[in-house]
């Protein structure tokens, strides 16, 4: 079965049901991730008895959001669209992934799922030996990406045929916002470091572990359109599933985009006999990717 032969075959009730946003479920988890959030960095900035080991735990928490970003640019996880589209700002301004730009990115993701020449995600191609997925999984070209993305922004010059003229200007005008905001957070840590050990630190150190987690939605998949076969599935525990917004779930999502997160376990149990291609966990995933490279 294809992932289209499957929605065709879903009774409008079910559809109903798995596509129904909730008025709670979003907010309440991003009141845990947030609380996580301003746990961890209050003690850091208390510098509480090995403080600096919680860095690394901070970072994973903030790099976690580009999950929730993800999902706000679905307008999928609060009820309402407004509330969607300032938390996905948000997080997109945490990690230097412009929200406007992003969605629409996405979205011809999405549209275009490992379609090689069409999918904007392959532009920046997988890492094909070791020694290109130790620099991948650095961060480094991440920042380097992202400062192109938001000078390119800034200056008016980005061109992509994913990004339509007319959310042109916006995606502009939220650059440069975002680069107001920037400089004024540099600016502030001529009075205090509080952003740089709560945030800017936090973020470098932890970027690696998102750049593991993203490469396993879809790296060494098949290059073809269905999604039951070009998305991975990978199984693991509570707590990863939770920060990343269940995200893990991957062929689930792309299979059915409009379901929320909370409703992603419950289409999982749908399809679960369909899976094609699944990882038993992130650390499983990366040993097989690696081991296909020399």
């Amino acid at each position: 079965m294809t992932h289209s032969e499957f929605l065709s075959s879903l009774p409008p009730e079910t559809r109903n049901a798995l596509t129904a946003r909730s008025k709670w479920r979003g907010i309440a988890h991003l009141a845990g991730h947030t609380g996580a959030n301003l746990l961890v960095g209050g003690l850091i900035l208390l510098k509480v008895p090995l403080w600096w080991a919680l860095l690394p735990v901070q970072g994973v928490l903030l790099v976690a959001l580009f999950t929730l970003q993800h999902e706000c640019t679905h307008k999928t996880p609060f009820a309402s669209d407004w509330l969607a589209d300032r938390v996905g700002q948000v997080c997109g301004f945490i990690l230097v992934n412009p929200f406007i730009w992003f969605r629409y990115f996405h979205l011809a993701h999405h549209r275009f799922t490992n379609l090689d020449g069409k999918d904007p995600e392959l532009e920046g191609t997988k890492p094909e030996t070791r020694r290109a997925w130790a620099w991948h999984v650095s961060g480094f070209p991440y920042w380097a990406s992202a400062a192109r993305l938001m000078a390119a922004l800034v200056t008016g010059k980005f061109r992509a045929d994913y990004l339509p003229a007319r959310a042109r200007p916006q995606a502009i005008r939220e650059a440069r916002i975002m680069a107001l905001l920037y400089a004024a957070s540099a600016l502030s840590l001529l009075w205090t470091p509080a952003l740089f050990w709560v945030w800017l630190l936090p973020v470098f150190l932890a970027q690696p572990v998102l750049r593991l987690y993203l490469l396993a939605e879809h790296g060494d998949c098949p290059r073809v359109a269905d999604m039951f076969a070009n998305t991975r599935t990978t199984f693991t525990s509570a707590i990863i599933r939770f920060l990343a917004w269940n995200m893990p779930y991957h062929v689930e999502h792309h299979v059915f985009p409009s379901v929320p997160f909370h409703n992603l376990p419950a289409l999982h149990d749908l399809i679960r006999s369909d899976l094609q291609v699944t990882a038993e966990g992130y650390i499983a995933f990366t040993r097989a990717y690696l081991a296909r490279r020399s």
